[in-house]
């Protein structure tokens, strides 16, 4: 979800306004795609999670696509923070005033996609109810963060990110949402949008901090994964 330098790189306002697009679709899929298959198959939960998990990974991977010419198409403070982190002794990656700026983009981004999802839906906003504390959970995000910033740095480090992060990362996530117990949030953005939206895809308040923690712990499992295998990045990056 980050790209190869280009010739021009787009201005920061630019830049901060596809995170936030991005983010916000990224929400308003999950949460839609939530709200419909609940409707659609209100007996079968499995079916439920089928329909949500599909509906994302296609969007997901559509969004990087159209947006990661302009922004790198994060999407998420944790890639966001390990772009910096990764970049910062090469000359590429984030600042650290340009990460704080994309993340305050994705949290706005992620609560209005929920609120948008609600609309369309004809669903009033409210705060979730959807309890989701323990330890298997929590476990769960490390894992799934962990996996998510290692697929996307691996891809950049490689430079294949240009042409395969979009499918890449998207089937990580579909696939994570069936592997691991959490079904995979893997971004603080996406957690806290989330918090607007008493639905299948919501999350009550209550469980936002272990989730966040466990997202924050499993980005640098995964950035200290990539330092290991691949040292030195195969193209300069935003």
């Amino acid at each position: 979800m980050t790209t190869s330098e280009a010739a021009v790189v787009p201005s920061l306002s630019r830049r901060l306004f596809a995170e936030f697009l991005g983010t916000a679709m990224l929400v308003a899929i999950v949460v839609g795609s939530g709200i419909a298959a609940q409707s659609l198959s209100p007996n079968d939960v499995g079916l439920q999670l089928l329909e949500n998990s599909i509906a994302t990974t296609l969007g997901l991977a559509v969004l990087i696509v159209v947006l990661a010419p302009v922004s790198g198409a994060h999407f998420n403070p944790v890639v966001s923070l390990a772009d910096w982190f990764l970049g910062r002794r090469h000359a590429h990656g984030l600042t650290l005033p340009a990460a704080g700026a994309y993340i305050v983009a994705q949290v706005a981004g992620g609560i209005a996609g929920a609120v948008l999802a609600n609309l369309m839906f004809d669903i009033p906003t409210a705060i979730s109810t959807k309890d989701r504390i323990g330890t298997g959970v929590f476990v769960a995000e490390i894992v799934a963060t962990a996996g998510l910033v290692a697929v996307i740095f691996a891809l950049v480090r490689t430079g294949r990110a240009a042409t395969l992060a979009g499918p890449a990362v998207g089937a990580y996530i579909g696939a994570a949402y069936w592997f691991t117990s959490s079904t995979s949030f893997a971004n603080p953005a996406v957690t806290v949008g989330r918090i607007f939206s008493d639905t299948f895809a919501g999350i009550d308040p209550g469980s936002v901090l272990p989730f966040v923690l466990a997202q924050l712990i499993g980005g640098a499992v995964g950035a200290a994964a990539v330092l290991v295998l691949y040292r030195i990045p195969a193209a300069r990056t935003r």
